[in-house]
């Protein structure tokens, strides 16, 4: 009878195991109803993207250069549209530099992509300074030229060029460092990223894992490719446990939808097999597949205009010419990047910074300028940023913030009238975007008998200043007296009790 009960047990307990493990079935609905959004995501607010490959290697135009190097009389977009019906500059240039495609493909990079002079320690290290809590690098871009040690393709970082795997280097630094580690996707467009011609000698199919396989250009993605596609992304799922699973466009093609189920399934399970919160993130693009609440939204470098319910991402990069390193990189104004960090928070978003890194794994002091600057103006005001939530409205002032795909070019840098707010429990602060040069700020939000405020205004100070500012409550708003001084830079905030 002990017997029996004891294999009775085990075998409930087998049963409990299981379950947990499965706790997310194939169906949108249980996951609906199973998933929720990590706090610690919520309260991190600041994360570091790390666009780095064989694409650093000719450092020119941008980490775009292997696909535009083979657009040799048609300059298509990303879907494939027709922009231009001419040689790419990148294809002409390749040609004066390298020589013909048939002689210097883009496979010809990988020995001269040698990273000597990586040390994770002093990526991770500048990463956390800047203030950042979540470091994603791309495990392999459109390239597929896998960042990682991979057992589905021989084009990887392990076996080719560098000889490392820079996924777990990396992923190993950020844990030891206390932050979370995620891993982005851009593979699926390299069913379309090459364009192929025999001339280019990137058709045999021995290249196919690198140019892609043969077939009608933008027909959709076959069977094999799809396969091929979730074999490479279940390794980095099992072998790496990100914290942060990040997709780009091509994924989101209809032919993809059904996988976007077992993707979310299967990644969601796992993370409840390690007992982590993780974070599922694609392209708001065309034909998104994933219902409200069972992943997250990242757009591309662009805002939104107001406070989202549901906790988003916006992706940017410190290059405003360019995501991976260019010799012509143009490195952001810190103020810029203050401005869209403040105003994302305000709108329960996250911030995804990128940086470019050189060839031999360093990364450039102009851009490590721009992270050392935000991580000085979050040591001073980062308690109204780190965990804090929207408050009623996101803000108040004049500058209007356009909305769209890659819009961030028409967006302006906020003024000393653009005010966004945040709370942490019963704390309310107020983020004035520019010191005003009249030395008075007017809060017009927090005017006397205005609804959104329960009590009246008892207390103000600035943040990094010392002692109270005098202050006055009126029916057209709070107006503050500034200290003599500018107090800090970029943005500035109020504590208001």
């Amino acid at each position: 009878m002990k017997k029996l009960f004891l294999s009775l047990l085990f075998l409930l307990c087998l049963v409990d195991q299981v379950s947990a493990q499965q706790k997310f079935q194939e169906n949108w609905q249980s996951i609906k109803d199973n998933y929720q959004y990590p706090e610690w995501f919520r309260d991190a607010k600041l994360g570091i993207f790390i666009h780095w490959g064989v694409y650093a290697v000719p450092a020119y135009g941008s980490e775009w250069y292997p696909r535009n190097m083979y657009q040799d009389s048609i300059i298509r977009g990303g879907h494939g549209e027709i922009l231009k019906k001419q040689a790419s500059p990148i294809y002409q240039y390749h040609i004066e530099k390298y020589g013909p495609l048939d002689q210097f493909g883009y496979k010809d990079f990988i020995p001269q992509f040698k990273a000597e002079k990586f040390d994770a320690e002093e990526w991770i290290s500048l990463f956390k300074e800047s203030g950042a809590k979540y470091i994603i690098p791309v495990a392999e871009h459109h390239d597929a030229f896998a960042m990682y040690n991979s057992s589905y393709t021989p084009w990887n970082s392990v076996d080719m060029g560098p000889g490392r795997d820079f996924l777990k280097e990396l992923r190993e630094e950020t844990l030891k460092q206390g932050m979370k580690f995620g891993a982005s996707s851009h593979l699926a467009f390299n069913w379309d990223y090459f364009n192929k011609k025999p001339s280019f000698n990137n058709t045999a199919p021995k290249y196919d894992l690198l140019y892609g396989p043969n077939h009608e250009p933008y027909a959709p993605a076959s069977a094999d490719f799809r396969s091929l596609w979730w074999k490479r992304t279940k390794e980095i799922i099992d072998n790496y446990q990100p914290d942060v699973l990040w997709f780009d466009f091509g994924f989101d093609r209809p032919e993809y939808a059904p996988q976007h189920l077992t993707l979310a399934s299967y990644y969601y399970n796992k993370a409840n097999e390690w007992n982590k919160e993780v974070v599922l993130q694609s392209k708001n693009l065309k034909h998104e597949s994933f219902p409200e609440g069972t992943h997250m939204l990242d757009i591309e470098r662009s805002k939104l205009a107001d406070i989202r319910k549901l906790p988003w991402q916006t992706d940017t990069s410190v290059g405003a010419n360019s995501w991976g390193y260019v010799t012509n990189w143009v490195s952001k104004n810190p103020n810029t990047i203050v401005d869209d960090l403040v105003d994302i928070v305000s709108k329960n978003g996250c911030l995804l910074l990128n940086v470019g890194p050189r060839a031999d794994g360093t990364i450039p002091d102009d851009q490590k300028e721009v992270l050392m600057e935000l991580g000085k103006w979050l040591k001073i005001n980062g308690e109204a940023i780190y965990g804090t939530r929207p408050f009623s409205i996101y803000g108040e002032g004049p500058t209007k913030i356009v909305e769209g795909h890659l819009s961030e070019e028409k967006n302006k840098d906020l003024g000393a009238k653009d005010i966004r707010y945040t709370v942490k429990g019963d704390q309310l602060y107020a983020t004035m975007m520019a010191w005003p040069t009249d030395g008075k700020a007017n809060i017009r939000t927090l005017a006397k008998g205005n609804k959104l405020m329960a009590k009246k205004v008892s207390k103000v100070t600035l943040i990094g200043n010392e002692g109270n500012l005098k202050f006055k409550q009126t029916k057209d708003g709070l107006s503050i007296e500034m200290p003599a001084k500018e107090v800090g830079k970029y943005a500035y905030v109020f504590k208001i009790n």
